[in-house]
């Protein structure tokens, strides 16, 4: 684990591009076409898509990310280096929703790992349920809030430079931090190698397919790769999971799925896709903003947003500690339907 520099950032700009592979991180291919050539907020971003199997990144790396995530990435998007109150609120009512969605799967006592556990809102939850929860998290400034507000066992740092005994988790959890991946292949082989036998993976991603965003907005500098549901199953099923779960939920905007460990090892799956490019890159090129707006997405979003922030309004006033916010949204639990076995 590298030593970390605890000091806030100087600057709020990005690290400078680096180089990432030319060949796909998927299927291994060196053919590709350029998807799109600009970001979120029209910024220039390069993003190119394999032509044997659909998966979608960025080329170049728009940033380098292991020092992004560390230092800037949650002050460019959240504009702050630790939680504020709204964003606590915003982060637990979304813990609380992911609970419930994985209930039925969760044993009592179960050791879980969440990768990328922000604030620690989620981990606060399950440990106050009764699970053994461990979490890891790039974010210097939202580690330590973490671990001083809610004493949670979070290690600040990447998994990549992690490493944990074999049968070490029952579940390990990726809620929107696997696009950010420099190399999503090795990362599932890594997790694959400390989760029991018949252990569970969480993953929810961007869905690249969606049309509820706005075409100027589909590419992130900090999505550094784009799934869609068949190039996310497939890396999974290569580094030896099984699925369990496919959804895409509410919009449209995210993808989610559930693996099993299925104990043999890597499997013998083709990397490519039949017709998933030309799948991927029709539906992409296809979106304007003109239909955009002529769609209902754009405005049901705004209302969203206005929802959003009298909620954390209220919720900023109300409480005056993120445990406090926590233990309140908590309630909303049905503890009578959790599994006793």
């Amino acid at each position: 684990m590298p030593v970390l520099d605890n000091s806030k950032p100087d600057s709020l700009e990005p690290p400078k591009t680096i180089s990432s592979s030319s060949q796909c991180n998927l299927c291994g291919s060196t053919e590709y076409d350029v998807l799109s050539k600009v970001g979120k907020g029209n910024e220039p971003l390069n993003t190119v898509i394999c032509k044997k199997c659909g998966l979608v990144w960025s080329h170049p790396f728009p940033v380098d990310p292991f020092n992004y995530y560390q230092k800037h990435y949650r002050i460019r998007y959240k504009g702050t280096f630790t939680p504020k109150k709204k964003h606590i609120f915003r982060a637990a009512r979304a813990a609380v929703g992911r609970f419930n969605l994985l209930k039925h799967l969760l044993k009592p006592r179960w050791r879980v790992l969440e990768v990328g556990s922000g604030g620690g809102e989620f981990l606060y939850l399950l440990n106050k349920l009764g699970y053994d929860a461990f979490g890891i998290e790039p974010n210097e400034g939202y580690a330590e809030y973490a671990r001083s507000e809610y004493r949670l066992n979070i290690q600040t740092g990447f998994l990549q430079n992690t490493q944990f005994e074999e049968n070490s988790f029952e579940m390990v959890t990726l809620w929107h931090v696997f696009e950010h991946m420099d190399n999503p292949a090795d990362i599932l082989k890594k997790i694959y190698s400390f989760l029991i036998t018949g252990g569970l993976l969480v993953i929810e991603v961007p869905n690249v397919e969606t049309i509820c965003q706005s075409p100027n907005n589909t590419f992130h500098t900090a999505h550094l790769y784009n799934f869609n549901q068949s190039t996310l199953s497939r890396m999974a099923e290569l580094a030896g999971f099984a699925v369990v779960e496919k959804a895409i939920p509410g919009d449209g905007g995210n993808i989610r799925q559930v693996f099993k460990k299925n104990g043999a090892g890597p499997r013998e799956v083709q990397g490519e896709i039949d017709g998933n490019f030309e799948r991927i890159k029709n539906i992409v090129t296809r979106r304007t903003t003109l239909k955009h707006y002529f769609s209902h997405y754009p405005y049901s979003r705004v209302l969203n947003k206005v929802r959003q922030w009298f909620s954390e309004k209220g919720a900023s006033n109300r409480f005056t500690s993120g445990r406090e916010i926590l233990d309140h949204l908590m309630e909303k639990i049905d503890r009578n339907s959790l599994s006793q076995d």
